[in-house]
């Protein structure tokens, strides 16, 4: 390989790493604190603070226009000024030139369209960095303090209760969807409550890991795992619906404080807070993800229980041929499901499963033996409504089965612990080449903090997690990667003794080092490889760590290390070489 060759390989390493290492140089230095704690959050609580921040911002707008009706637009407000010109766009009619913040405002349809606009600016924003975090390099709990918990799931009892209410099912197919449903309600539940960026996977066939960073009480989260799901059928209430969203509408910014809970409920016309309460109205985005459509008040007397549910499909109208979800109940579920629709004809239902509503439909007529089917909803819209309907009959006993709680205070002292041994390992070892192999010694070091940078990115690449076995898999990486330079530098001198020139020294003292180097990472690799398939939690993250320092050890000294001797050799034109006391 040539050395333009060599050169350009090596650009395009650093700058694809530097791409890797981007999300974290981001989150870590550009982003401010106050953003990154909203980041962090339940995506329930970006929407809150993204609608309530639109809501004052558009009031704070409409006041500074009374006070000063020819305002024009400021330098912060230009997404203001394309927001308009798209407007105007759309009517057809020409933007007025200057623009001022009147004309600006006006330029919308309505209110509500303003303050969509706005939201938008602030849920973009967080969501960025939301998404810098979850591409950044993410520190372990032993680092930044938090807790581990393993919970095991129950999937004997989900069978037996199966079994018992006479339905036919396949074990395998059963369980896994037990599984698939109680990470889901995990995962749902963990994130309402404002618990951040959790991890939570299912380990082997009928645990949970999650791991939640950051500081937590044990025993609201043993309350949130242990939970049951919440699935209800209960009555909307329509006229308090039609007066809590007037009242919404003009009081956007002061309905619900930051935990969504109603601020002045005694305010609202027709709401009785005793008899009724205010949820939030849900749909499945194209992400997977529960999306607020708006809100509905719904009867607190609960109308049927969602253990009443047997089980759940989705199927197609006889006539339009559209989707529709069938539910079968037990026969108590079928009796109480009959006589409370035939007293209720006309009136809405709702399908509340902990506390968000799934579906709002209307009571065509008495329904009874049990069987019943939902219409008005898209493909996509009736598997998720099945889904849901489901969480009853897949109800999973869980229980916490260990539990590991890691203070922050000893996160910050392993941060500072392992921050200097890499910097003090990588100092001393820079040291000792400068002084040992003087000129080469500069080419040693810049493979080491090459080295470095490269793991830091393919870490950033794949969204590892630092801990402290992984500072240990770098701190080893460090000496692994100078032994290469010394196994190149000692073989250049044995060369240059047999008088060879500068170019002969250094292209023969690559070619026999190669092997040698190779060998002893290759099965350094192979160790690391079975060390992360075959170990579990501390010993993966050293080996995974030790695996990757292996690549960019190989690189950075028969890679980029030959580029810096043949720079030297061709380009400076340098005829002695300064690696040694007795080697010129």
């Amino acid at each position: 390989m040539n050395k333009k060759s060599r050169l350009l390989i090596v650009l395009a390493v650093l700058a694809l790493c530097f791409a890797f290492l981007w999300p974290s140089i981001n989150w870590y230095t550009r982003t401010p604190k106050e953003v990154q704690a909203l980041a962090l959050g339940s995506l329930e609580n970006i929407k809150d603070y993204a609608s309530v921040r639109a809501a004052a911002e558009v009031k704070d707008l409409v006041a500074l226009v009374k006070d000063t009706p020819d305002a024009e637009l400021t330098k912060d407000q230009e997404w203001l000024k394309k927001a308009a010109k798209k407007n105007f766009t759309l009517a057809e009619k020409k933007m007025p030139s200057p623009l001022t913040l009147k004309e600006a405002i006006a330029s919308f349809p309505s209110r509500q369209e303003l303050v969509s606009v706005i939201e938008s600016r602030y849920r973009d924003e967080i969501l960025h960095a939301k998404k810098q975090y979850q591409n950044s390099i993410k520190l372990g709990l032993d680092l930044s303090g938090g807790m581990n918990v393993i919970v095991k799931a129950d999937l004997d009892a989900v069978l037996n209760s199966m079994t018992e209410a006479g339905v036919s099912y396949d074990v395998e197919t059963t369980k896994a969807d037990a599984m698939a449903r109680a990470v889901e309600r995990l995962t749902s539940r963990i994130d309402r409550f404002g618990l951040s960026s959790p991890t939570i996977r299912q380990q082997g066939e009928d645990r949970i890991y999650i791991e939640l960073p950051g500081s937590a009480e044990a025993d609201q989260i043993n309350s949130i795992i242990q939970g049951s799901a919440i699935l209800n059928f209960r009555l909307v209430d329509n006229e308090a619906t039609n007066a809590f969203n007037t009242y919404y509408f003009s009081h956007m910014d002061s309905t619900f404080d930051s935990q969504g809970r109603l601020i002045n409920p005694d305010a609202i016309q027709g709401l009785n807070p005793a008899e009724n309460e205010v949820l939030g109205y849900y749909s499945t985005d194209a992400y997977g993800l529960d999306q607020r459509e708006g809100y509905l008040v719904v009867k607190k007397e609960v109308a049927l229980e969602g253990k009443h549910i047997k089980s759940a499909t989705v199927g197609s109208e006889d006539i339009t041929g559209k989707p529709q979800v069938n539910f079968t109940l037990d026969p108590d579920g079928a009796e109480i499901f009959g006589t409370f629709t035939g007293a209720h004809v006309g009136e809405n239902l709702a399908i509340v499963s902990d506390n968000k509503i799934k579906s709002n439909a209307r009571i065509q007529t008495a329904i009874t033996g049990g069987q019943v089917a939902i219409t008005g909803f898209s493909a996509n819209e009736a598997q998720n409504l099945r889904k849901v309907l489901q969480t009853a009959q897949l109800d999973v006993p869980l229980t916490v089965e260990s539990q590991q709680v890691i203070g922050a205070s000893l996160g910050e002292k392993a941060i500072h612990e392992g921050f200097f041994a890499i910097v003090f390992g990588l100092c001393a070892i820079m040291l000792f080449m400068l002084i040992w192999y003087k000129g080469a010694g500069v080419n040693a070091c810049l493979a080491q903090i090459l080295n470095l940078y490269i793991m830091f990115s393919i870490l950033s690449a794949f969204n590892l997690t630092i801990t402290l076995p992984t500072i240990a898999g770098i701190i080893l990486t460090i000496g692994m990667a100078v032994d290469a330079n010394v196994i190149i530098f000692e073989r250049i001198k044995e060369e240059r003794r047999l008088g060879k020139d500068r170019a002969a020294s250094i292209s023969s003292g690559f070619d026999n080092a190669f092997w040698a180097i190779m060998d002893s990472n290759i099965t350094t690799f192979i160790a690391a490889l079975f060390m992360s398939q075959l170990g579990t939690g501390s010993i993966q993250g050293f080996a995974v760590s030790l695996a990757i320092g292996v690549c960019s050890t190989v690189f950075t000294a028969l890679v980029v290390s030959r580029l810096l001797f043949d720079f030297n050799t061709e380009t400076i034109h340098k005829k002695n070489i300064s690696i040694g006391w007795r080697i010129k």
